[in-house]
């Protein structure tokens, strides 16, 4: 007890909690974060320099991510980081923890709730091409879903839609179908009841998958990694009032149509890597 109480002073109140994504796909986990600890100084960054990591080797991916989250960590000095990327968390996961002296949340395809809910035992995962091809889905589906059929499908052209509408871009209902349709188009995809949602860019179009594809359970992991990120910081001290939010770009700024958005998940002061 007291090594615990002695480990949560040391927690300076203004550290903050770092999420990690390629581009504003984290946003969706974020979000729910904001709702569990309000007051927490957040700095988010995006590595739109390497942006889309679902079309990058497994090798760029791993070797990429722990150097630059390392540098992150040195420049913020976080609290905790959030991979808020399937992509990542599945590929680089283990290399991030292994190299941080800080905890690490990832983010994995919520195929243990989706298979809680599934009255069909037909489960979709939809992701980027990299994520759903990984072993990391096939030992979970091993775990939690063993009496169920998964069917996958890669789908870049739904992280670039969910990028379009964040930075103010309309996007169709029918576009977002088209992009998504090959998962229920495969054999026994008519049976599909549930769709893991196993990219965090797409919960940003919620509305228009379910506009698409109407009468699905819809399952992502943003609540229970906000969850899991409340629990490791319980007890530790925050700001009476939220500081403005950093959004940090490893590439090019961003749009100026994109600024409203982050705004609105707090992140007000942007700054470039």
């Amino acid at each position: 007890m007291r090594a615990a109480i002695a480990k949560q002073q040391t927690v300076d109140a203004n550290a903050p909690l770092l999420f990690f994504d390629s581009g504003i796909g984290g946003l969706s986990v974020l979000g729910p974060t904001r709702a569990l600890l309000p007051t927490a100084p957040i700095v988010y960054v995006a590595d739109n320099a390497a942006y889309p990591y679902g079309t990058r080797t497994e090798t760029e991916i791993a070797s990429r991510v722990p150097a630059l989250l390392g540098r992150l960590v040195e420049r913020f000095r976080p609290r905790l980081a959030v991979i808020a990327c399937n992509t990542a968390s599945t590929i680089a996961l283990d290399h991030v923890r292994a190299a941080l002296d800080l905890p690490v949340v990832g983010t994995v395809p919520a195929i243990k709730p989706a298979a809680e809910v599934s009255r069909s035992r037909v489960i979709g995962v939809l992701g980027t091409e990299a994520t759903v091809r990984q072993p990391y889905v096939d030992n979970l589906t091993g775990q939690f879903a063993a009496d169920c059929t998964i069917l996958r499908h890669g789908s870049p052209e739904l992280v670039d839609l969910a990028e379009a509408k964040l930075a103010g871009d309309r996007v169709l209902v029918d576009a977002v179908r088209v992009a998504a349709l090959p998962l229920f188009e495969q054999p026994g995809g008519d049976r599909i009841d549930t769709v893991v949602l196993a990219c965090t860019h797409f919960p940003l179009l919620a509305e228009e998958l379910e506009s698409a594809f109407p009468n699905l359970a819809w399952i992502d992991g943003g609540a229970g990694i906000a969850r899991r990120t409340a629990w490791l910081t319980r007890d530790q001290p925050w700001p009476q009032a939220a500081p403005p939010g950093i959004f940090v770009a490893t590439g090019a700024a961003p749009r100026e149509a994109l600024l409203g958005s982050l705004a609105r998940f707090g992140l007000d002061q942007v700054q470039r890597l």
